[in-house]
């Protein structure tokens, strides 16, 4: 792996706004190693830039370890030019019930917990080697639920989603001492499989009074990952559309 390009860790990659930022490094010329549950649709495997994708459910933390090792393995001496936490899991009901904190299963908390929150942690923390040595970034996808009470969007996904944009401030200042810029991007009402079908109800509180892309979250995530923002570190930009700013 040539130490000329730069090299992209991706993970949530299969779909929504992981495939379309895998698309928009590609583009780019970015090399994308790339991580999911699922395996990458055929596609995506004739991106001559898409190097490698590991299949691991990095809910468990057993997993995790193991696919931090194969990035290791894959990188060899070569840095890493930017590391982005967008794998995240938010629980829905069958009957199309809110899951708040009274209705909620524990379980699924810790679940939730787990992938939207500690793996990025243990990502961070595992390769910080390559991200020092390549003066890399850190985008962490937070969500607007993080920040008020969303009708669709349960209680654990909203907490850890503000615990995350509180990691990004936290690892802002830590990793400075390695070179390492961390921010993270805040998505609102984006067209993707996790939107809920209803959202429609809430175009009147976006002042752009349209729905977001998957390419509206990649382009402000390639802006946080290149020389443009080289003096922005420990800020979350919202795409929402200005659905925040109610």
């Amino acid at each position: 792996m040539s130490a000329e390009r730069k090299t992209i860790l991706l993970t949530g990659a299969s779909r929504g706004i992981g495939h379309a930022t895998v698309k928009r490094f590609s583009d780019a010329g970015w090399r994308v190693i790339t991580s999911s549950r699922e395996a990458v649709p055929p596609e995506c495997k004739r991106d001559p830039n898409w190097t490698q994708h590991i299949t691991a459910d990095l809910s468990q933390t057993q997993a995790v370890e193991g696919f931090i090792g194969a990035v290791l393995q894959e990188l060899g001496d070569a840095p890493l030019g930017a590391l982005v936490n967008n794998a995240g899991v938010s629980p829905k009901t069958p009957f199309k019930e809110r899951l708040g904190c009274l209705n909620g299963d524990l379980a699924d908390w810790r679940q939730v917990f787990q992938l939207n929150f500690f793996t990025p942690v243990m990502l961070a923390r595992g390769l910080a080697g390559p991200l020092s040595k390549g003066r890399g970034t850190i985008v962490n996808v937070t969500s607007i639920a993080g920040h008020s009470v969303h009708p669709f969007a349960g209680s654990a996904y909203s907490t850890s989603k503000a615990a995350l944009s509180a990691l990004t401030r936290e690892m802002a200042v830590e990793f400075a001492e390695l070179g390492i810029r961390v921010n993270a991007v805040a998505p609102g009402e984006i067209e993707t499989a996790m939107l809920s079908p209803e959202t429609e109800v809430l175009l009147p509180r976006i002042p752009l009074h349209r729905l977001g892309t998957p390419e509206d979250v990649a382009a402000t995530i390639f802006y946080l990952c290149s020389p443009e923002s080289a003096y922005v570190t420990g800020t979350e930009i919202f795409v929402t559309g200005g659905q925040h700013l109610y």
